[in-house]
């Protein structure tokens, strides 16, 4: 497969992923390859890879006479990942706090600046009396740029390709977006997502590892906890 349809692929099974996560396709449901490429608008063939790369990472599984099926990851699956997260991100933190350079620094303050404005849109999408939801989509699309932009400067800016690599394979399992549906539900969480990316951003530009170690960490484990508890909200709602 030439990189075009590889890229294909993996846009197929990143928003199929997404809408698994976020509940938009409920636990169970079969995934039909001929629904699928026409809701898609393509061939079935990158549908079958991309439903093959979602059945390795564990979010779909294939069973006999029904094809591949949704499994949605438990609420200890979610805490497990973010806790390995954690670490990781954390020492990525680290890293970057003694092997920064100008140029580096420099993206992730503009990284830090349209997080900042985008949760601003947000908050004030949310007080207009007509909300249009395109100003909600637009939000999201600055938040979650902005956001991959400040985590994965800081991992380019840890130097360490192994530790990148081993991130961004967690990552195809649970990305960033699903701190953003139980974020953008609370002005309050909001904000104090902006202002744990300060401090971390601080801690760095003062060369500060253990301090930028500890502040990643514990941003991680805050948004797994968030997220944890949703998973398990709505496992409670699935058996009642």
């Amino acid at each position: 497969m030439n990189g075009d349809g590889q890229a294909l692929v993996d846009e197929l099974a990143a928003t199929i992923q997404a809408r698994v996560l976020s509940g938009e396709i409920a636990t169970g449901t079969r995934l039909r390859q001929a629904t699928l490429a026409a809701d898609f608008g393509v061939s079935r063939t990158p549908v079958r890879e991309a439903l093959r790369k979602l059945q390795a990472s564990g979010l779909v599984e294939v069973q006999p006479h029904r094809g591949a099926v949704v499994r949605r990851p438990s609420a200890r699956d979610v805490r497990e990942a973010y806790e390995v997260r954690a670490e990781l991100e954390g020492l990525a933190a680290s890293l970057a706090a003694s092997r920064i350079r100008d140029g580096e620094l420099r993206s992730l303050r503009r990284a830090q600046e349209l997080f900042r404005h985008s949760v601003a849109s947000l908050l004030a999408w949310r007080k207009r009396p007509q909300r249009e939801e395109r100003g909600r989509t637009e939000a999201h699309g600055e938040w979650m740029a902005a956001n991959d932009a400040f985590h994965l400067g800081i991992q380019e800016a840890a130097g360490n390709r192994r530790l990148r690599r081993t991130l961004a394979d967690l990552h195809e399992s649970f990305p960033r977006d699903l701190t953003w549906i139980v974020l953008a539900e609370n002005a309050r969480l909001l904000e104090e997502n902006v202002a744990q990316h300060e401090a971390i951003l601080t801690a760095i530009e003062r060369h500060e590892p253990d301090e930028s170690r500890r502040l990643m960490s514990e941003h991680v484990l805050t948004a797994g906890e968030l997220v944890t508890r949703r998973f398990e909200e709505r496992r409670h709602g699935d058996d009642g």
